[in-house]
């Protein structure tokens, strides 16, 4: 059941924080509730020994992980068509679709990225991210195309969370944002949230994670502006939140800029999701350690907006 085994020292002063969240930091794949339920489950030792959820770690102390192998479960490989922009036996990259969700949740059991991950690679995914969740190092929202990387093997997906959690994963997207955004350039760095009564959405807040994100106008259009733009940390839904922020949010988000979004109808046709690609990508190889840089053909339905857009 438990056949995996993972061990780290900690080397480096820890900031005050439980153990739940040090691991949730350390491993950003897994979500703080799995963290919770090993810990509780006996699953995670601290020099040799169970311990608790709001144990503090400290330098020098060897934690233990068992990672629990995945068990069966209702989700199906699907032949679903994939743009794969880089595959080797270790890890693979795609080119997200912008209508289809990453994993299986609450009202998506089939029609998923895992569910044609597991027919593409035939079972042969990190259990990692759990039994809904193989291969998963990160994720993109449905309506959010563009590259997404998925992990054969634990090692290598251990390998990538680490670069994702240091920052040593350079992710840029292309953003068609509402309205004239009057800098060329700039950062955003405001600490966002889970919205306090809208639990879908997140929001900035004192309270919350910092995050930083940064951009640079490529192109203007009457009503709208295209902007690259970094994201340094990785929040839920940062981009979306940021230059909503700024009162520019992504074109066809409707969910985080629909008073905007109705304002820019009147100067071009709204598409039907928000205009958000992750363009490129750049990380290093867990086993080869060579630098890998990949770039995402936009969609059509974006290209389409900014053709509308170019011809006035």
């Amino acid at each position: 059941m438990t056949a995996r085994r993972t061990e780290f020292i900690i080397e480096a002063h820890p900031a005050h924080m439980r153990l739940d969240a040090f691991l949730r930091e350390r491993f950003p794949d897994t979500s703080r509730v799995l963290w919770q339920r090993l810990i509780r489950d006996g699953q995670v030792h601290v020099n040799g020994c169970e311990t608790k959820q709001n144990h503090r770690p400290r330098i020098a102390e060897i934690i233990s992980i068992e990672w629990p192998e995945p068990t069966s479960s209702e989700i199906q490989p699907e032949e679903i068509p994939l743009e794969i922009l880089f595959e080797d036996e270790h890890l693979l990259v795609l080119n997200k679709q912008s209508d289809i969700v990453v994993h299986p949740g609450a009202g998506h059991r089939k029609g998923t990225l895992v569910n044609a991950l597991l027919h593409h690679c035939a079972g042969k995914l990190s259990g990692i991210g759990g039994v809904e969740r193989p291969g998963i190092v990160h994720r993109l929202d449905k309506d959010t195309s563009g590259c997404l990387v998925v992990a054969k093997s634990d090692s290598t997906h251990r390998h990538l969370s680490r670069q994702f959690a240091g920052r040593h994963v350079t992710k840029i997207y292309l953003a068609l944002l509402c309205g004239n955004l009057h800098k060329e350039k700039g950062d955003i760095r405001e600490p966002i949230a889970r919205h306090p009564k809208l639990r879908k959405t997140m929001a900035i807040s004192a309270k919350g994670r910092e995050s930083h994100t940064s951009y640079e106008v490529k192109e203007r259009f009457n009503g709208a502006t295209l902007v690259e733009a970094q994201i340094h940390t990785g929040r839920t839904h940062q981009i979306r939140v940021h230059f909503n922020h700024l009162a520019h949010p992504v074109v066809g988000d409707l969910v985080y800029g629909e008073r905007a979004n109705r304002i820019a109808a009147h100067h071009f046709p709204i598409p039907n999701r928000q205009m958000l690609h992750a363009l490129r990508l750049k990380f290093t190889h867990p086993k080869t350690r060579k630098i890998i840089r990949l770039e995402a053909p936009l969609p059509k339905d974006f290209q389409d907006t900014l053709t509308a857009l170019r011809a006035g």
